[in-house]
């Protein structure tokens, strides 16, 4: 799918077309991995160990974009009734940033014991919920309310997704005291939300024109206009020929990959898993440390989107 710009091309019949024969490959390469020799598992183990983590990233990306979408697309609308929304829409994100901060002091913190860490995660999230609304309010930045709050949500969520990733053992580790024991269809309905999950955000990121656009979408900008100018003479056949595809094929592909990359490091708790504990989907030190780590580098990165304008004030940023 490398070079298709034209939805003319043959491939881009291949790319939407052909599901009987695809599924046939697929079960055929299924059963071919249980013929493949160990090392080729382990060296896709520690391929997927980077790819899991561009695949996080992208997905930060793709929520930085579109929280600025979002709220540039309520601001242009230049209405009482859009501005209140946009205030509502951001106290709603704050208050459930901060309710869920709560709960995590009550879940993660355990009276009596020394629980440092957990309270070190907790108070950066609330540290940092705080400082994205000081510096998008600041009047050289000239932020929003509306994406600093969103930010700040996804950042307590995954807070949360670390903290209950914690082993069940880790004494500082108290939402097993609050929650009961999960039935077996729990862990599948629990599994299949995560898939779902991963699929979606594969899905969007794959065919996302934010984040990598052929020359020749309107996304990522053309010599040609999107609407017909008055005056302009254009055949039918010319309309047949300018027709192009409006995201990268190949990149969507990229994508699966590292989402199944991704799947494979949450399956295996990233690669730590023991068979004592086969049961536990996404548990262990390790997926603690990756949500943590994708928390300050989303903080890290939406700062920046704040700041870029200032830095580099003869760029233009979108």
């Amino acid at each position: 799918m490398v070079g298709v710009k034209d939805q003319r091309d043959v491939r881009d019949s291949w790319h939407h077309g052909g599901w009987l024969v695809k599924f046939i490959m697929w079960a055929v390469l299924i059963a071919l991995m249980f013929f493949l020799p160990n090392g080729v598992i382990y060296a896709y183990e520690s391929m997927s160990k980077f790819g899991s983590g561009a695949f996080l990233l992208i997905q930060v990306i793709l929520l930085l974009d579109f929280t600025h979408s979002w709220n540039t697309a309520w601001v242009e609308k230049d209405e009482k009734f859009w501005y209140i929304a946009l205030l509502v829409a951001s106290l709603f994100c704050y208050l459930a940033t901060f309710t869920l901060a709560g709960l995590l002091f009550h879940w993660f913190t355990v009276s009596g014991q020394d629980c440092q860490l957990n309270v070190f995660f907790i108070t950066m999230t609330l540290f940092l919920a705080i400082a994205f609304t000081v510096i998008s309010l600041h009047p050289k930045v000239g932020g929003s309310l509306l994406p600093a709050s969103v930010i700040s949500l996804y950042c307590a969520y995954l807070a949360y997704s670390g903290l209950s990733s914690e082993p069940r053992d880790y004494i500082c580790n108290g939402l097993h005291n609050h929650v009961k024991a999960v039935s077996s269809g729990t862990l599948v309905l629990g599994l299949l939300t995560t898939v779902l999950s991963v699929v979606y955000s594969a899905v969007r990121a794959g065919s996302s024109t934010a984040l990598l656009s052929p020359p020749s979408s309107p996304k990522a900008g053309s010599q040609k206009p999107l609407l017909p100018v008055k005056g302009d003479e254009e055949d039918e056949s010319d309309k047949d020929e300018n027709r192009p595809v409006t995201y990268v094929y190949s990149f969507f592909y990229v994508i699966f990959a590292l989402a199944s990359m991704y799947s494979a490091m949450l399956l295996t708790g990233w690669s730590h898993a023991k068979s004592d504990h086969s049961e536990l989907i996404d548990v262990g030190w390790p997926s603690v440390w990756v949500r943590m780590i994708t928390q300050w580098v989303t903080a890290g990165l939406f700062v920046w989107s704040l700041i870029a304008p200032m830095v580099f004030p003869d760029r233009e940023f979108y």
